[in-house]
């Protein structure tokens, strides 16, 4: 019985490990507290080495009750291998038009992942730098505690 039961608990390990495979890089910088400088961005360092598969990007959010605001925008810089950069600027909606917070979560906190690029390539190996930096007119932004990086095989679930 303990031996089905060890190799019952094994096969569910190996299967939610395997799920996980569809995930090159995750990754989540705490605010301190949950009070975000633009002149601390959060910032996410990922080794690429396949060039052909199509990634979606994802960024992670934990806001608290105290976020004043619908939305959320950032300035996304990426850092390419060979010095290059590019800058976009994204909003992230927070909360429906009725007020309700989007995303899941219990009591004070809400969690979310919002697609910001679909099916996208990187062009070459190497390091990537992605920073992230708030860009509301609040400075410092009260009300948001993690921010993140998720990037996953273009098309794959959570």
């Amino acid at each position: 019985m303990r031996i089905q039961r060890f190799l019952g608990i094994a096969c569910f390990g190996v299967f939610f490990a395997s799920c996980g495979n569809q995930v090159l890089f995750e990754q989540n910088s705490k605010i301190e507290d949950a009070n975000w400088k633009s002149a601390n961005p959060a910032v996410f360092e990922v080794e690429v080495e396949d060039t052909l598969t199509a990634y979606d990007f994802y960024i992670n959010l934990r806001n608290t009750g105290s976020y004043r605001f619908s939305n959320l925008y950032l300035f996304i810089q990426t850092d390419f291998p060979n010095g290059k950069s590019i800058r976009d600027t994204v909003e992230c909606l927070m909360a429906t038009p009725e007020g309700e917070w989007i995303g899941t979560g219990v009591g004070d906190l809400r969690d979310q992942s919002i697609l910001f690029k679909q099916s996208g390539n990187f062009p070459m190996k190497g390091k990537y730098r992605f920073e992230m930096v708030q860009a509301m007119r609040q400075d410092p932004l009260p009300g948001i505690a993690d921010v993140g990086l998720r990037i996953e095989k273009a098309g794959s679930t959570k």
